[in-house]
């Protein structure tokens, strides 16, 4: 295959926080600069949103996949029938498949040298899932990469796996961790990056600037941080108050067919113990070290021996504060902080959602299990919608440094006249 070769870095033309705004203005989606997009281990889609008009981008998704079948059904739902249910490994093994191009591929693919479903593929490289991913970045001949998954990843030995092989093609590679408060989501979430660029350095532009700040710290970075640059008008953290307040008590226990936000905002049954032990935590912040000083004998013996750690155990959330990471199991309150900060009850589907960033019209498709899964398994559509300003920028750079380069005829050619157009604005 013939790979593309830049034999400098090209300038990059505008401030990401250029592009935020005008994506906030719903300036981006009246361009006609329409990037490529392809999503691997696309899950319900929480990228692909955030890089597409729901949240005011206007990247073109063209290619799709997942091994969970209901998933697959919700994203294609939601951005149209080009997300294939499989095996990705399988998939690219077929001389029949055909990878379109794209301008970026985006995705989380397990990275920790988790096998295969095939279990005959022993000793075969591709087990590593990032490896297909990176196969795709080349079929489809893709100029960028965001790759995305648990920060863990970034002192691994895989991570050294991935930088290498991707600076072998020619990308110029940078990785953080970024905490999905700071951007916009009402929930305390940290994720790992890992974003690759052949025709200029990502660092220009990424991590994205903050566009929200813890309010007990203001502009100061944690301990847990390495970056603190923040928007010019950064406003607070957004909290569980925010997000789920206007939401009326749930009703039933099954998915509805009614119209959202009430179709997922249902409850369920509890046992006599399990209500007994909601009300002897009443208030938000409680947990399972209150429930054992209020109620000592409703604690299961577990609990009680296990003196440290846990805190988020059975815990009620805080009005105030942004959530705590939403997984696949928030209605399960035994499994985290996961109690309605004052009603007696775990927190509903929609309220996870919500929480995720969600926006009540993306349609959920399966069983309330499915949907769970594939709600706390997504990246939050407003976290990916930064990064997608990152992407969009170092894109647009690229075809208005092309258009600068090329012929008198070719400035005067239609998708030239369209950069220049998205330049002018974004000044």
């Amino acid at each position: 295959m013939n790979r593309k070769k830049y034999q400098k870095d090209i300038p990059i033309i505008a401030e990401e926080e250029a592009v935020y705004n005008a994506r906030r203005d719903g300036k981006l989606l009246s361009f006609s600069v329409k990037p490529r997009l392809i999503d691997l281990f696309s899950g319900a889609g929480g990228m692909t949103l955030g890089f597409t008009k729901l949240t005011g981008h206007s990247f073109k998704p063209v290619w799709a996949n997942d091994f969970n079948e209901y998933a697959v059904k919700t994203y294609n739902a939601n951005f149209g029938e080009h997300c294939l249910v499989g095996d990705i490994v399988s998939i690219l093994e077929n001389q029949e498949t055909r990878i379109p191009t794209a301008d970026v591929v985006i995705g989380g693919p397990p990275c920790q040298g988790f096998s295969l479903l095939n279990k005959n593929r022993e000793g075969d490289s591709r087990k590593e899932l990032w490896r297909p991913f990176m196969e795709v970045v080349e079929r489809s001949e893709a100029d960028v990469f965001v790759m995305e998954n648990v920060p863990q990843i970034l002192g691994s030995y895989e991570f050294g796996e991935i930088k290498g092989y991707a600076e072998a093609l020619g990308f110029k590679v940078r990785a953080t961790k970024l905490c999905a408060a700071d951007y916009g989501v009402p929930q305390v979430r940290w994720r790992a990056f890992i974003i690759g660029c052949r025709f200029a350095d990502p660092q220009q532009v990424f991590p994205p600037k903050k566009t929200n700040f813890n309010p007990d710290n203001g502009y100061r970075k944690t301990f847990t941080e390495d970056y603190d640059i923040y928007i010019s008008k950064a406003e607070k953290w957004r909290t569980v108050r925010d997000a789920i307040s206007d939401l009326s008590p749930p009703q039933g226990t099954e998915i509805r067919n009614i119209l959202p936000p009430l179709d997922l905002h249902f409850g369920r049954t509890p046992t006599s113990i399990s209500l007994k032990r909601y009300m002897s935590i009443p208030e938000p912040g409680m947990n399972r070290f209150n429930l054992q000083k209020n109620a000592p004998e409703l604690t299961p013996a577990c609990w009680i021996r296990k003196k440290s750690g846990g805190t988020d155990l059975f815990g009620r959330l805080w009005w105030d504060k942004p959530s705590v990471t939403i997984r696949t199991e928030f209605f399960k309150p035994e499994k985290g902080r996961y109690l309605h900060p004052d009603q007696h009850r775990p927190i509903t589907h929609r309220e996870a959602a919500r929480l995720q960033s969600f926006p009540d019209d993306f349609k959920f498709l399966g069983s309330k299990i499915e949907i769970a899964k594939q709600i706390g398994n997504a990246v939050p559509p407003l976290l990916a919608a930064r990064i997608a300003d990152c992407v969009y920028t170092l894109l647009v750079s690229k075809g208005a440094n092309e258009c600068r380069m090329s012929s008198a005829k070719k400035k005067e050619a239609g998708s030239c006249l369209e950069f220049q157009d998205v330049i002018q604005n974004l000044k």
